[in-house]
């Protein structure tokens, strides 16, 4: 017996899936596995039972939605043996919303960029599932409740909870222009060891955080202050002499990324707020790095 549901449609639903697990993960690794294992459960179910599914879309959207509500839990007990700080995944693509190969699966906009998506990381794992699956792909509470296992009430809460808190640590809004014209500032002054350039560029109350897994060395806490900040960067143009900065866009916005003999060993992320960097987030851990070196 063969399964009613074309297999096409059936596939046509990954790169839904990929975008919700990443913006629930914050990683495109576990978003892969994700997916991959929602679709292992879907096939082993028998035709018949596959055939009963009215809507496998949905059915799909609520497997991965109950994979990544079971992670985000335990992710928060992996995060507290992590070594140094915890930053999202970065994805590569152009700041005007194209993608590039291999992040062509996840669709880039302001639900992805990397403040927003650091935000997120201080969201309880209900919270975090019930907004982004209401506030971002816009399905309705009654969806919403049959992947978080609450009311549709309660999910409403969550999802407004989620919002406040958003709101009151609301990435800034800057224009792509804007972006563009500071992280070139920042690369020329970094590049030049401008220590004065550099501290002209960052938000007195700036933060740097970096995220080396305990792989790779980096530093374990953020640093904060502009004159702190812009020395720790000069310093380090100095120890990494042969290194090749590069102006590419991080999740959608501009950011840099670095490379040493061709290779990518950090890619960073920047929040700029009139005209000033106000946070600074660089990866340096090489299983976050993969998808710019493939």
């Amino acid at each position: 017996m063969t399964t009613g549901h074309d297999l096409g449609a059936i596939m046509s639903e990954r790169r839904q899936l990929i975008n919700l697990a990443y913006r629930l993960l914050g990683s495109l690794a576990d978003a892969e596995d994700v997916v991959q294992e929602t679709y292992v459960r879907w096939y082993a179910m028998s035709p018949r039972q596959q055939n009963a599914i009215e809507a496998p879309g949905a059915w799909l959207t609520r497997v991965a939605g109950r994979i990544c509500l079971d992670l985000l839990g335990s992710a928060r007990a992996r995060r507290e043996s992590y070594v140094g700080e915890w930053i999202p995944e970065p994805l590569p693509g152009a700041a005007d919303g194209t993608v590039t190969d291999p992040a062509d699966r996840v669709t880039l906009d302001e639900s992805v960029n990397m403040a927003f998506l650091v935000v997120l990381e201080s969201l309880t794992p209900a919270e975090r599932v019930a907004f982004i699956l209401h506030d971002v792909f816009r399905y309705p509470f009654a969806e919403v409740a049959e992947i978080v296992g609450r009311s549709p009430a309660a999910c409403r809460q969550l999802a407004s909870s989620a919002r406040r808190r958003i709101r009151a640590s609301e990435p800034s809004s800057a224009l792509a222009t804007q972006r563009t014209c500071v992280v070139s500032a920042f690369k020329q002054a970094w590049e030049a060891k401008d220590n004065n350039a550099l501290i002209g560029l960052l938000d007195p109350d700036v933060t740097a955080t970096g995220d080396g897994g305990g792989l790779v060395t980096a530093v374990l806490r953020p640093i904060t202050g502009a004159e702190q900040v812009a020395r720790f960067f000069t310093d380090r143009a100095r120890q990494l002499a042969d290194v090749t900065i590069l102006e590419r866009a991080v999740n959608g916005q501009a950011g840099l990324v670095v490379q040493l003999d061709g290779v990518t060993v950090s890619v960073l992320a920047f929040d700029i707020a009139d005209d000033r960097i106000k946070h600074i987030w660089a990866v340096l851990n090489p299983e976050k790095l993969r998808p710019w070196t493939r």
